[in-house]
């Protein structure tokens, strides 16, 4: 025991480099389709299927993941994925077309679709049970961090070098990985490998792997074709719904199933997956929306709306090892309560944001938030796996890294959708005061008119001009008003968890924790 202990700390070195870089890809690229489009001349609705592959072929590889570890080894399906993704992304950085990165995308993302269920189960099989919530803390670094970093990180390479870099940079640091792998990973004794002679659930496979591609490309592309106006997104959604069902009917039937559903038997894990699909769908919503405030409402450049996400990154650095350590102290539920209600408090701050905060209100409501997500996925994680068996550990990790990014994509979608109905709620409701019977507008106008008469061409010309000003500042407001709207229903929504995650039970604390469970 004594000789493994130096051990996990490369052990999480391998498994946590591959991971970081595959979770940054899900969102480096953002801010490169500009330059990709213009670099490979391509239309601006053709350049988002680089997004689009990538995040189809990662969700219909990570539930399938544990499978997959079994068929081959979980040591040898780690270096299969690496190498996958390494090669990959060669292939990307070096596309002469669109069509040529968007093949190889799918590959990246079938190659790093197992990075993360896979160091999640090998980072709680390597500490001991007393160290399980610093191994999720360790884990969150990348989870929670990467999805934040990738655009800040994307945006500095493609400014300062290429997009194409934003792929290269993923060669080296393969490479590295491999080779983490190949001297620090180990199969341990107890993994069940696949028997000679068992059968394959190649029903299940097929099911799950159409479900999940139409799924993904609904919530992708569906506010952007006006969803189900759009008859492919229409054809999408009724085959995603019926492979899905059909999948979990046959799963739950079948006697070697590709994903085994029977862990959700156990009533802390069913809750923890719901509480992280919503609450992931409330915070990558967030994620989303502070940005789009402040660069489209605020006038900040992309570097200030860096400013204020940076600070919240680092907090998270600072915290994360801190929550970890403190599972072995409190009642893992105490610590998720508290990360569910810190950020519904922050999403409360940012909600009652108007168009006159300054940065320094942007950055605490941020921090704030920061605090909150440190608190909510360590906790959480370390009690949804608190009774899983070490046997099953692939595939629960496989299942709750699927609902995390399910429960980020429909978020996205949901708050964009919002976002743009209550938008135009507002602005129907405003614009009734726009009117030559409202005194309030009229003496706006007439202020605004007689400003800009010596600016411009007489007075008709001034009047049509203050009249446009004054509906743009209109517009303007009703999308912040929008934008609060949606801050209260994501705050509203951790609140919700906060009382529906009691159902979970108290997790053992400490050295409490048997060997052979998590």
């Amino acid at each position: 025991m004594a000789e493994q202990a130096p051990n996990k700390w490369l052990i999480t070195l391998a498994v946590m480099v591959p991971t970081l870089i595959e979770i940054l890809d899900t969102s480096i690229a953002n801010v490169a389709l500009g330059h990709i489009q213009g670099s490979l001349s391509a239309g601006q609705d053709e350049v988002t299927w680089v997004l689009t592959s990538y995040l189809v072929s990662n969700a219909i590889v990570i539930p399938i993941s544990g499978f997959l570890s079994k068929l081959l080894g979980r040591r040898n399906y780690l270096l299969w994925s690496v190498t996958v993704f390494t090669i990959a992304s060669m292939c990307c950085g070096l596309a002469t077309n669109l069509g040529m990165l968007v093949f190889f995308r799918i590959i990246q993302g079938i190659g790093g679709g197992g990075l993360q269920p896979m160091s999640q189960a090998i980072l709680l099989e390597a500490y001991p049970p007393k160290e399980r919530g610093l191994a999720m803390a360790i884990f969150a670094m990348g989870a929670v961090l990467g999805p934040i970093l990738g655009p800040l990180l994307g945006g500095y390479i493609t400014d300062n070098y290429s997009w194409r870099w934003i792929f290269n940079i993923n060669v080296p640091v393969g490479i590295l990985a491999m080779a983490l792998i190949w001297f620090y990973i180990k199969d341990p004794d107890y993994l069940e490998r696949r028997k000679a002679g068992d059968a394959v659930d190649y029903l299940g496979l097929a099911l799950l792997s159409l479900g999940l591609g139409c799924l993904q490309i609904v919530l992708d592309k569906g506010q952007q074709d006006d969803w189900f106006s759009a008859d492919y997104i229409l054809t999408l959604s009724v085959i995603a719904g019926v492979c899905l069902s059909a999948f979990l009917i046959w799963e739950l039937r079948c006697k070697h199933p590709v994903v085994d559903l029977k862990v959700f038997a156990d009533r802390t894990f069913a809750m923890g997956n719901i509480v992280m699909f919503f609450g992931f769908f409330a915070f990558f919503g967030s994620i989303v929306l502070l940005p789009l405030y402040l660069q489209n409402l605020m006038s900040y450049t992309a570097f200030l709306s860096g400013v204020v996400l940076g600070p919240g990154g680092l907090i998270m650095l600072a915290i994360l090892p801190i929550v970890g350590k403190a599972t072995t102290k409190v009642d893992a539920r105490i610590l998720l309560c508290i990360g569910l209600c810190i950020s519904a408090y922050s999403l409360f701050r940012m909600a009652g944001f108007s168009l006159d905060i300054d940065i320094g209100t942007a950055i605490a409501a941020r921090n704030v938030q920061a605090i909150g997500i440190a608190f909510f996925f360590v906790p959480l994680s370390y009690l949804t796996m608190a009774f899983i068996p070490r046997e099953g550990m692939n595939n629960a990790s496989a299942v709750f890294n699927l609902l995390r990014n399910l429960g980020g994509s429909f978020g996205v979608a949901f708050v964009t959708t919002l976002l743009a109905r209550r938008a135009q709620f507002h602005q129907a409701r405003l614009i009734e005061n726009l009117t030559p019977y409202d005194l309030s507008y009229q003496s706006a106008k007439e202020r605004l008119t007689a400003y800009l008469a010596p600016k411009v061409l007489g007075l008709y010309d001034a009047s049509q001009t203050a009249s446009g000003a004054l509906y743009k500042l209109l517009l303007k407001q009703a999308n912040a008003m929008a934008f609060c709207d949606v801050f209260h229903a994501q705050g509203q929504l951790f609140l919700g968890l906060a009382v529906l995650m009691w159902i979970m039970k108290k997790p053992p604390m400490g050295s409490k924790m048997p060997e052979g469970m998590h």
